[in-house]
């Protein structure tokens, strides 16, 4: 921290204030000197800085903080050295964090220029500030109107606050308060960390920093080096130009930092030596371990001066706020960063976050790759990291969308030659089918659904199956890339050996244990180590159980009346008397039960994620970290149902439980379950996953992601713009950074996008820093998926019934005769009572036999309609089917594995560079101070030996029987 030269009208301004209003026995010089705090500081008293602030302010509200705080009267555009708010007032120190709150003023009139600022002294913290007013809050002397006494939970607030800040100002931060902002009734208060506490703090997190040693990358050589360089050749175009992410030659050891070895470091510029990142990540660390300990009125309007001094210690006692919880009580609105500056504009000046927009975030550069250092550096590494692995997974969708279109072709090139579909559109064969509903349907000939079965050739058809062994493979291959991608970022953003800290309690975690304590001490038992055990949180345990059964329940029961739409509809449109309505009776209901389903999971999405937040807080995790694996959980499990059911129904459901003409399943004895086409269900299947798939991506993406942001930013725009004063001097004037910064709608964490993402395919890698949970739920789930594939593949698309047909049953070895030998026959006679068609004559001819999709006996059998031997040997071969492909997909995965290291060989031989570097440094650093005291040693002596060449010599000492002499 630098020193501040204070001129002869700035003495003279502080002398003035010292007549006023200062403490006994203070001059000017008093009042000049700077109290730090000795606890944290860190400098010799004559390093100490001086810290200033607006005399207006003080002289608005008649307070003058204790311990002599300089003034400055003589700055006549307050913002001009102040960036707008990227600065204190002075222009020199950097604004950190912000911390929102709000506040009552009398409406009668607005209070000028209400700034002020703490400095690493500040006002003590002590009983006496309870009745201390803080600078900016209290009216102006002699403004005429007294302002309003406030009620109790805003003098409660008001008490916190001071406390809160003047515990931060304790931990060595320095505060400016801003309340005289075009935001009415809205108070800023500016953070900035000074030198020693960024020093003290990154030595605490052990947060690596770059020393002054540089070295050199092995770079690769020979037929390597040549690709590499051709590579960059070509896609130079598509390179973002930033600074960031060119490639580097050369990287500076990194070693966590320390105090004591603060030769190590570059600190020629201590400004940018912790970046705006690190600097911020700092403050907050403070600002959650910063704690509020007192609350005036915490038990109720009033009734904290009712409690005995028992209760009120007992509460200071167990009671700690720190900046979430007070975020949480309403006592802080918001507490954030800043961004470096505006973006858009041409007089806008060049900064990292206007260079993110213009090479990364904006629409016109969508084809170029990623600055992700740059990335890194404005917004950490876990924003980082995790759009280094969606731009990796982008990457890995070209050659999965290559093969897939391959695949799709190859269907589409061999449509026609399908034997099985030319069967089913062949006119001459004149298969007659059995009605699909009671009375109202009627006989239909086969060749009507000849263009549902060449299109679900284009998706079931023999490569369909290698695709899927191939997306399994891809699955692990991306694993195993992004892993490697991963360590190499480690290694670039000295991350390698982090640790995630441990999480601090949640306010109501505390609030319940205070409870709890309070509980036992008015029953006179021990309440010391009170903490919330499994019988505290059983009613919240049952109710999380019986809730997330009753959600599933509903999931189902939705998905019930979803199917019984399905029928009624295709009944009623049965009756129409048009012939082309009734020609696409399938193809009408299948579209709007998927839009229905669509609107339903959306909606119930969202649902699902207000009860999955509410449950997890009846449960009162004791942490953070905690309470945000509790929340996954449930969420990923209510959404999983919700998206997956309906899907599931059609891939394993329909169909299969429909009965036989004659012998129906009927839902309420109403109803009859519907049945698949003739090609099967796999094509509604894709008809499913397309529009849910898609549709959930791009309403959510659009609506949920972009549409409503804006429009709470437009209407948190216009309620402060509401708010805002009508004086035409507030809108000339310039808003400031934090005052832009705050409309911003907040930010959500990462947890939603990758529960976004999970849900496509589920076959996810998962970046560092993020919670175990979505390790073991992705693993779960990929594990899943190949085994639903497997089922898939195996008993919702007909792939297994013709490999049985052509193998076992096939006369010539080809696929002729399987669309027959896949149809049961039924004899019309033996329709239930009110079940035939009313109309038996539709086709024109009397049906005498007509035709279903399953493996009976036929009606002229001994034992007719019962299941056949056809069936149970379909069945065996399905089921070894999916035993075969799960083993075999799951040991390609593993054998991937196991072949492509985790860590790249040029990364692990840098990282072992590293630490050898790291050693010599450190010996060289030993050899050196070695060197220097045998230096100082030999100076000693020799300095001694004159003093000893005149004095006397010591008496010769006996020699001992049991010693001779030698060595010790």
């Amino acid at each position: 921290m630098e020193e501040t030269t204070l001129d002869p009208l700035l003495m003279k301004a502080a002398g003035a204030v010292d007549g006023e209003g200062a403490p006994p026995g203070g001059a000017g010089a008093q009042a000049a000197a700077m109290r730090v705090n000795e606890k944290y500081s860190t400098l010799p008293a004559e390093d100490r800085s001086v810290h200033i602030i607006n005399i207006c302010a003080i002289e608005d509200i008649g307070y003058l903080p204790s311990e002599g705080t300089l003034l400055n009267s003589l700055s006549v555009d307050p913002d001009a050295e102040c960036k707008h708010g990227l600065y204190f007032r002075d222009g020199r120190r950097k604004v950190d964090y912000i911390l929102v709150y709000h506040h009552k003023r009398a409406s009668g009139s607005r209070t000028p220029a209400r700034r002020a600022q703490h400095g690493d002294a500040g006002p003590a913290v002590g009983s006496s500030r309870q009745d201390q007013p803080l600078p900016g809050k209290a009216g102006p002397v002699g403004a005429g109107e007294p302002e309003p006494p406030l009620d109790y939970h805003e003098d409660d607030k008001r008490f916190r606050r001071e406390e809160y800040e003047g515990n931060l100002v304790e931990a060595g931060l320095e505060l400016e308060r801003d309340e005289d902002t075009k935001i009415h009734g809205v108070g800023f208060v500016k953070i900035h960390a000074p030198w020693n506490v960024l020093c003290r703090e990154a030595e605490f997190l052990k947060l690596k920093m770059p020393t002054k040693k540089l070295y050199h990358i092995n770079e690769t050589r020979g037929l390597l080096k040549k690709i590499n360089s051709v590579l960059q050749k070509i896609t130079d175009p598509i390179q973002p130009k930033v600074a960031e992410h060119r490639p580097q030659t050369t990287k500076r050891l990194s070693y966590p930092f320390s105090r004591e070895k603060q030769h190590l470091f570059d600190l020629s510029d201590k400004d940018s030596f912790f970046d705006s990142k690190t600097r911020s990540t700092i403050v907050y660390e403070i600002l959650k371990r910063t704690t509020c300990t007192k609350a005036k009125y915490s038990m109720g309007q009033g009734e904290g001066r009712k409690k005995d001094s028992a209760l009120l210690n007992k509460r200071r006692k167990c009671g700690k706020y720190g900046i979430t919880s007070l975020l949480a009580n309403g006592v802080y609105s918001a507490a954030y960063p800043l961004h470096d500056g505006d973006y858009e504009g041409e007089h806008a000046e060049l900064n990292d976050r206007k260079l993110l927009y213009e090479e990364w975030a904006s629409y016109g550069v969508f084809y170029k790759y990623q600055p992700i250092d740059l990335v890194r550096k404005y917004f950490g590494e876990k924003i980082g990291l995790y759009f280094a692995w969606l731009g990796v997974y982008t990457q890995m969708l070209i050659p999965a969308s290559v093969v897939g279109i391959i695949v799709f072709l190859y269907g589409w090139a061999t449509v026609d030659g399908n034997i099985p579909s030319m069967e089913m559109c062949d006119q001459r064969h004149n298969i007659t089918m059995c009605p699909l509903c009671d009375k109202t349907c009627s006989y239909w000939r086969m060749s009507s659904a000849c263009a549902t079965a060449r299109a679900s050739h284009l998706f079931d058809n023999p490569a369909t199956v290698f695709f899927s062994i191939f997306m399994a493979l891809w699955a692990a291959t991306f694993m195993e890339h992004w892993k490697r991608k991963q360590m190499r970022l480690n290694y670039r953003w000295d991350l390698t050996g982090f640790e995630e800290e441990e999480d601090h309690p949640r306010a109501e975690y505390e609030a319940r244990v205070l409870e709890k304590s309070l509980r036992k001490e008015s029953k006179n038992k021990e309440t010391d180590k009170v903490k919330l055990t499994w019988r505290d949180r059983f009613p919240a345990y049952f109710t999380n159980l019986v809730s997330i059964i009753f959600m599933i329940a509903v999931t189902f029961a939705i998905v019930l009346g979803v199917i019984i739409y399905r029928i009624s509809t295709a009944a009623a449109l049965a009756m129409n008397s048009s012939p082309s309505v009734r020609s696409n009776i399938r193809v009408t209901v299948t579209a709007t039960a998927v839009i229905i389903n669509l609107v339903v999971i959306i909606l119930l999405d969202e649902v699902y994620g207000c009860i999955a937040r509410w449950l997890t807080k009846i449960e009162v995790p004791k942490t953070e970290k905690s309470f945000e694996e509790r929340l996954i959980f449930k969420a990923f499990l209510l959404k999983f149902v919700n998206s997956y059911t309906p899907i599931f129904y059609v891939a394993f459901f329909k169909g299969r439980f429909v009965g036989r003409p004659g012998d129906y399943v009927y839902i309420f004895r109403s109803f009859r379950m519907e049945e698949c086409a003739p090609g099967g269900c796999l094509m509604e299947l894709c008809v499913q996953l397309s529009i849910i798939m898609l549709g959930k991506q791009l309403i959510q993406n659009n609506l949920f992601e972009i549409g409503i942001p804006k429009m709470k930013k437009f209407i948190r725009y216009l309620r402060l713009k509401h708010r805002s004063p009508s004086d035409p001097d507030e809108h000339v004037k310039k808003r400031q950074r934090y005052e832009v910064d705050y409309t911003l709608e907040p930010f959500a964490g990462l947890t939603p996008e990758y529960m976004e993402m999970i849900f496509p395919t589920g076959l996810r890698p998962l970046p560092p820093f993020q919670r175990r949970i979505w390790y073991n739920i992705l693993r779960g789930v990929g594990k899943l998926a190949v085994i639903i594939n497997a089922f898939v593949i195996s008993f919702t698309s007909d792939f297994i019934p013709r490999l049985v047909y052509l193998y076992m049953y096939s006369a010539d070895g080809t696929m002729h005769g399987f669309v027959n030998h896949t149809l049961s026959s039924f004899n019309v006679s033996d329709f239930q009572n009110g079940t035939a068609p009313d109309d038996p004559l539709d086709l024109g001819y009397e049906v005498q036999i007509c035709r279903y999709k399953d493996y009976r006996e036929p009606p002229w059998s001994e034992h007719k309609y019962d299941i056949s031997k056809d069936f149970w040997a379909v069945l065996a071969a399905r089921l070894a089917f999916v035993i075969v492909f799960q083993n075999l997909v799951m040991f390609m995965s593993d054998f991937v594995d196991w072949v492509i290291p985790d860590i790249p060989k040029d990364i692990s031989q840098q990282i072992h560079k590293e630490k050898v570097l790291m050693v010599e440094l450190f010996m060289r650093e030993e050899q050196g101070k070695q060197q220097l005291l045998d230096t100082w040693m030999e100076k000693d002596r020799k300095k001694a030996e004159p003093c000893n060449n005149h004095s006397p010599s010591p008496p010769a000492r006996p020699a001992s029987p049991d010693f001779s002499g030698g060595p010790l």
